[in-house]
């Protein structure tokens, strides 16, 4: 068996991991992080920016939202059910943590809400301009995997202070004496043990969106039939388990909800042109809330999951595709390419000739229920109600926006199978505003942290679209937070 001796330890180098690794050697501790796969970065790869209140970038555009007003906003969002000195120390770190990034030389492109759209459809008409979207390697307009270029330039940043990163090397154990951590029990890519000492040891496993047992057992959804999460390779609960086994607190396990299509990132041209303003149903042919804010998708999703199956369907018809097609879409994401529709024929048909199972067309709204799998007699008599409606300019059920009262009556016509989605999982450790594990009875366990999604219990039950780009500020902040701490309290021995 192979043995290290270090300061820190950092499990995993996910964002809030690369976070940790940094804050901690800049403060004068040696480190060494674990990571399981061959690369670094974890879900962030995935995402385009953080958020941050009170940033140079904000001042620069003259965005007025302070960290005490973010606070606020984020406890009033939550009914206060959450830690609130976590969450305030949080927001208050944020702006400085995006300063900290762009002297790492990490670009962003700009500060904005979740969506851009007019103000009544948008996610939240009170939105606030928090979400740093990082600029592209090499430029070009922002959109998924953006982020990439931070993790790079934190990366970078780690090896340049002398973090030491064994790749391919999973943890899987936490090395616990007379009630303190002091290290951990790995194993390279060879099969080598190694047991590594260290004063403290942050977990930052990212969740366990890629565990559907663990899925099921904590949340109740079920993957691949009641929710289609990201699964990124790896995130397996390792150290939500880990920091159980060594006696940790428990905090109730969620998921990050959204609403996405099955395999979406192979079909994303229809998983963005099936996100308007439509008509959209559950599986008995009923609408369930008004079309304009399905831009929060957040909210969209708890929608969906309420719904029979939890399942729901978007629908147009050829006369407002043809609009799209010219026009553009109504509600436009900055996750999404903005020339969806000029490629929407060429998906479709492929995705049709291929079986895709979510969609259909039909030529009459009787023969689309059929082979959607909604109810016939159900989606004919909301069809019909809603195209009076729209004949009358105003909704009576939900008071959707006029603007989008667009009749559902000229086939063919398309409909989208909606399932819900999540970014991945949040929560399982307790922690408190310094990231130290907590045991059950709120006692902290010397030695051992926790950040970044493992310990993020900050939402309640529903993401803060509110205050866009959150779930990568967490990380990265909680990071940064348990990376000083681990190297003052190395320092102190």
């Amino acid at each position: 068996m192979k043995s290290i001796t270090t300061d820190v330890i950092v499990v995993a180098a996910g964002l809030s991991g690369l976070a940790a690794c940094i804050a901690a050697a800049e403060n004068g501790a040696k480190v060494t992080v674990f990571e399981k796969s061959n690369t670094t970065g974890g879900a962030a790869n995935m995402g385009m920016g953080p958020l941050g209140v009170g940033s140079p970038i904000q001042r620069e555009h003259m965005v007025a939202l302070t960290p005490g007003e973010a606070f606020r906003k984020h406890m009033y969002y939550t009914h206060y059910r959450v830690d609130a000195r976590m969450v305030r120390d949080y927001y208050f770190k944020s702006g400085d943590t995006i300063e900290w990034l762009m002297d790492m030389g990490v670009e962003f492109a700009g500060v904005q809400r979740a969506f851009s759209a007019p103000e009544a459809t948008r996610a939240y008409s009170d939105g606030e301009f928090t979400w740093h979207v990082v600029k592209p390697e090499g430029g070009g307009a922002p959109g998924p995997r953006c982020a990439t270029a931070m993790t790079k330039k934190m990366t970078e940043k780690a090896r340049e202070l002398g973090v030491e990163f064994l790749m391919e090397t999973p943890v899987n154990k936490i090395i616990m004496e007379d009630g303190k951590a002091v290290g951990v029990l790995a194993k390279d890519k060879d099969g080598e043990e190694i047991e590594a000492r260290a004063k403290s040891v942050i977990l930052a496993t990212g969740g366990f969106g890629d565990n559907p047992k663990m899925i099921q057992e904590q949340t109740g959804y079920e993957f691949g039939k009641t929710i289609f999460n990201f699964a990124i390779p790896g995130m397996k609960g390792d150290g939500i388990n880990m920091a159980w086994e060594a006696g940790a607190g428990r905090t109730e396990c969620t998921m990050e909800l959204m609403y996405q299509l099955p395999d979406n990132m192979n079909h994303f041209i229809l998983d963005g042109a099936f996100r308007q303003p439509s008509l959209w149903v559950n599986r008995n042919g009923d609408r369930f809330m008004p079309e304009d804010q399905i831009a929060n998708t957040t909210f969209t999703g708890n929608a969906i999951t309420a719904q029979p199956g939890s399942v729901a369907y978007a629908i147009f018809d050829s006369k407002l595709l043809k609009k799209y097609k010219k026009r553009g879409p109504d509600i436009v994401s900055h996750v999404h390419p903005h020339d969806l529709f000029d490629h929407f024929d060429e998906q479709w048909e492929k995705d049709l000739a291929e079986g895709y199972e979510p969609i259909c067309q039909a030529d009459t709204i009787e023969e689309l229920a059929e082979k959607a799998g909604i109810d016939v007699e159900g989606l004919v008599k909301q069809v019909e109600e809603y195209n009076d409606m729209c004949d009358a300019g105003f909704d009576e059920l939900f008071e959707k926006d006029r603007a989008y009262m667009q009749n559902i009556e000229k086939g063919p016509f398309y409909c989208c199978r909606q399932n819900v989605g999540a970014y991945g999982s949040l929560g399982g450790v307790l922690i408190n505003h310094k990231t130290q594990v907590m045991n059950q009875e709120a006692k902290v366990i010397p030695g051992l942290y926790c950040v970044g999604t493992d310990a993020c219990n900050i939402f309640g039950d529903s993401y803060p679209f509110i205050l866009s780009g959150n779930t990568m500020g967490f990380c990265l902040n909680s990071g940064r937070i348990a990376g000083e701490n681990a190297a003052e309290e190395a320092v102190e021995f």
